[in-house]
């Protein structure tokens, strides 16, 4: 099975013992996100969370950058790499309070330890194999396309629909024609007259 990095995803997968790849484009744009935002925090230390923990500013930076190299090499001998850099930050402490802020050095924690578990699931098209040799490429691309050109309406409701039930309709006709069009089951031409 192979989707995006929800983790309800992740729960079907397990639940259904199936094996699982997360999209590594979807977890390559988040981990971009996430590293944009955090490296002027780590890099400032404002809170002094890095310097309870004995991890200096420059070492989380670092750390940062080199979880995006990992996302993006993927490989599977990478995993204790990572295991090492949520380890660095273990110490780090939950916030105390609910609602309360979590400090610098607990988000990095947290971070690592995502993609520390993440990683089976974001290198299993380097290892997987089908019975008869068929491969991943480690995207859920061609999900998307099927939703896309079967099912999704995202972009007609910006233009606007003039009655509500023909966005009902056209999402009915283009479900239906995915299914039968695929199968060789219905002539395009019939069912458009």
């Amino acid at each position: 099975m192979v989707t995006d990095d929800a983790d309800g995803f992740k729960g079907v997968a397990d639940s259904m013992g199936m094996e699982h790849q997360v999209c590594k484009a979807h977890v390559e744009r988040n981990t971009d996100a996430l590293i944009e935002s955090l490296t002027p925090l780590v890099r400032e230390d404002q809170d002094g969370s890095l310097q309870e923990i004995g991890v200096p500013p420059e070492q989380g930076v670092a750390d940062l950058r080199r979880l995006g190299e990992l996302v993006r090499s993927r490989q599977p001998c990478e995993e204790e790499e990572l295991e090492q850099m949520h380890l660095r930050y273990k110490e780090a402490c939950p916030p105390k309070k609910k609602g309360e802020k979590a400090s610098v050095a607990y988000r990095l924690r947290l971070l690592f330890l995502d993609r520390w578990e993440l990683w089976k699931r974001l290198t299993r098209y380097r290892t997987w194999r089908g019975p008869n040799g068929e491969e991943l490429d480690g995207t859920n691309n061609p999900s998307e396309r099927a939703i896309g050109n079967w099912i999704k309406e995202r972009y007609r409701p910006m233009r606007g629909y003039k009655v509500a039930q023909n966005a009902v309709n056209v999402s009915r006709l283009l479900a239906w024609c995915g299914n039968h069009l695929d199968r060789g089951g219905a002539d395009l031409a019939v069912v458009l007259a």
